[in-house]
């Protein structure tokens, strides 16, 4: 990744429609649900059933994946620990506009160290960040291995792999804390809804 130059002579833009204005307009707060958890944790199946629940309300959402944004956003980045954190920096920018224009954005990253988490959040208007682990454990997640990525890391094919090369630091003190391998998928979007209603994002 080639390091960009900061602009010095740009000024923030003024508007006079702000983020309560657009909340007022769709009926609901906007926020960003930040789901971490090891590859194949459930991470983005718990986030699209709970996203097409919320589309059912009336709830106006964006669903950001790790694997999509790698298809254009950040089609350039790698996987070292300085690209890891520009991608994560990148879609919390991204997040950061969609909580302006009102939506409740669901992101789907492994995000595997607390300081990438951190950042993200930091990037955000205070209480606008909600961080949900999926606390599947490793040996569930390497059984299902929908990818076919565990069984390529352990044979030395893919480096920087979360959970077998490269660490992975569970969060302090997550907002919701889910297990997939211990809990349905209903279960766990009733979970969700139940803390949204809670921190006055929905009703």
């Amino acid at each position: 990744m080639t390091e960009l130059s900061k602009a010095t002579h740009i000024q923030w833009q003024q508007y006079q429609i702000d983020a309560a204005a657009r909340a007022r307009l769709k009926g609901h707060q906007s926020t960003v649900l930040w789901f971490t958890g090891l590859s194949g944790s459930g991470k983005s199946t718990v986030a699209n059933a709970l996203e097409q629940e919320l589309l059912a309300r009336g709830v106006h959402t964006y669903l950001l994946d790790g694997d999509n944004v790698r298809h254009g956003l950040c089609a350039d980045l790698g996987f070292s620990e300085a690209d890891r954190r520009e991608n994560l920096r990148r879609v919390g920018a991204v997040a950061g506009l969609m909580v302006d224009a009102g939506l409740l954005v669901l992101s789907a990253f492994i995000s595997p160290l607390r300081e990438q988490r951190e950042l993200v959040k930091s990037m955000l208007p205070p209480g606008k960040f909600l961080e949900i682990y999926i606390a599947t454990p490793l040996e569930v997640c390497e059984q299902r291995d929908v990818k076919g990525l565990y069984k390529k890391a352990r044979a030395g094919e893919i480096a920087h792999f979360t959970g077998i090369s490269d660490p992975y630091e569970a969060p302090l003190a997550a907002d919701l804390v889910l297990n997939t391998a211990q809990s349905s998928l209903e279960q766990s979007v009733d979970k969700l809804l139940a803390l949204l209603a809670s921190k006055g994002v929905i009703v």
